[in-house]
């Protein structure tokens, strides 16, 4: 009997310790969790600062203050009793509530009354120069150092005002809004990535050998019963895989896609991280690419960005990561550390690699392509005095076209070296109509002058 009863007694010390060492953080970040909102009580919830020390969110008696109001709402997120959480307050709120040590398997309540302080990656300067830039506009900016995986900037349009106050008085008409200003959009929409997914593109008919191929672009080219026009339907004449790509020609694209087939472009995009989900600090969307292999035109609308792939502007930011880091794509991150109230490090970051998809070699390849997009092609509005820079635009259909016209998407990626580090941006506006060149990539330009000045 006694035996009997000491097993039980060891398997209860046992799952408690499971408990708290492995679920303690699923039941501290729901917001339902009633024990949690009654801890948080007596709990001076931690402050949150930018990578330069500036306090972006602070508790005052147990008010949550957002310093900058809308500018960091799908980031920071919000802390309330009425509506949970978001973002980072929801992602790190057991570091927010002083929560999550070792210390913590015998003492589920804890005696700890002040929140740890995180310190993000995020630079506030170019957040607000980002956010300022977009306007009115719908969209998103995605700034990322692509050595380390550090976000600089991430901000996503239409938003809204994080205060719990705000959110009760307007939380009804946040939800039903078509706008859907709740949405992340620059980690949780999903688009069609149109022509700069053709980075992906150029990779596969790189690795497959196509790369000294040549083409009589006449503007358009019919594949099956679907005829594919160039941008404005303009004829490019004689050129090779780095004009075609440098001049964003459909003809050349659509006549790889075929080639290359919808099974090797699925390959190529999962590499890169399409239909994969990895950690990173705040919820975000997994960029898909249709699973099941198609025709040939249905290759050849997978090889312009369109058909039915969808991307964040994330994943597109990152899979230029990978052409501007030698092939390496780190893992993207946006919480630097945490401290408690002695000053003492209870967290830190430290840079990793998430996927290499592709060699050295191939990269530098495709790096002077973009490089020369932006010379003489569809990118110089990203140009730069005396700064090399890398770019390629997009600009997507999508289903308001049926009804609208001027109604698509536009994109622009692309990247720096600013003092040996490399500084990628990613800049999509959401129905804008026109061309990322025309739209997208000076507000890239900008940004850059913006960090280089820095």
């Amino acid at each position: 009997m006694l035996i009997f009863i000491i097993l039980i007694f060891l398997l209860l010390i046992g799952y408690l310790t499971y408990f708290v060492i492995f679920k303690s953080d699923e039941v501290l970040q729901n917001p339902y969790n009633k024990r949690l909102w009654a801890y948080e009580e007596d709990v001076t919830r931690g402050s949150v600062s930018d990578r330069r020390g500036v306090v972006l969110a602070y508790s005052d008696r147990q008010k949550r203050i957002y310093e900058y109001g809308r500018l960091y709402c799908h980031v920071i997120g919000y802390n309330s009793k009425t509506y949970g959480k978001a973002g980072i307050e929801s992602k790190y709120n057991t570091l927010l509530l002083g929560k999550g040590d070792w210390t913590e398997v015998f003492n589920l309540a804890g005696d700890n009354k002040a929140g740890y302080d995180l310190t993000l990656t995020l630079d506030h300067r170019l957040q607000r120069y980002a956010y300022d830039k977009l306007g009115n506009r719908n969209g998103s900016v995605v700034v990322i150092n692509a050595n380390t995986g550090e976000v600089l900037a991430l901000v996503s349009k239409p938003d809204f005002d994080p205060s719990d106050n705000a959110l009760v008085k307007k939380w009804t008409e946040l939800v039903e809004s078509d706008k859907a200003p709740l949405l992340p959009r620059a980690t949780s929409g999903l688009y069609p990535p149109g022509s700069v997914f053709k980075i992906i593109t150029a990779t596969s008919a790189i690795e497959q050998g196509f790369d000294n191929d040549e083409y009589t672009d006449t503007g358009s080219v019919t594949i099956g019963d679907t005829t594919f026009f160039n941008y404005g339907k303009k004829a490019n004449g004689e050129i090779d895989l780095t004009k075609a790509f440098a001049l964003s020609s459909n003809y050349a694209f659509c006549t790889l896609g075929t080639r290359l087939t919808s099974a090797t472009l699925r390959e190529t995009a999962q590499r890169f991280g399409f239909d994969k989900t990895f950690d990173f600090d705040i919820n975000f969307s997994k960029s898909v690419f249709p699973k099941k292999d198609t025709d040939a035109a249905g290759s050849a609308a997978l090889a312009i960005g369109q058909g039915t792939t969808l991307a964040t502007p994330l994943q597109m930011a990152l899979t230029t990561c990978a052409i501007a880091n030698e092939g390496i794509i780190m893992s993207p991150y946006i919480v630097q550390s945490a401290v408690n109230k002695n000053g003492t490090t209870v967290y830190e970051k430290k840079p990793e690699q998430l996927f290499k998809p592709i060699t050295p070699e191939t990269a530098n390849q495709i790096k002077d392509m973009m490089i020369e997009t932006v010379k003489t092609g569809t990118a110089k509005g990203a140009q730069i005095r005396n700064v090399s820079v890398a770019g390629k635009t997009g600009t997507a259909e999508n289903e308001l076209l049926e009804k609208e016209d001027n109604k698509e998407h536009t994109w622009f990626v692309g990247f720096a070296s600013v003092n040996k580090t490399q500084i990628v941006v990613c800049v999509m506006l959401e129905y804008s109509g026109g061309s990322g060149g025309e739209l997208c990539a000076p507000i890239a330009r900008d940004i850059l002058k913006q960090y280089i000045s820095y």
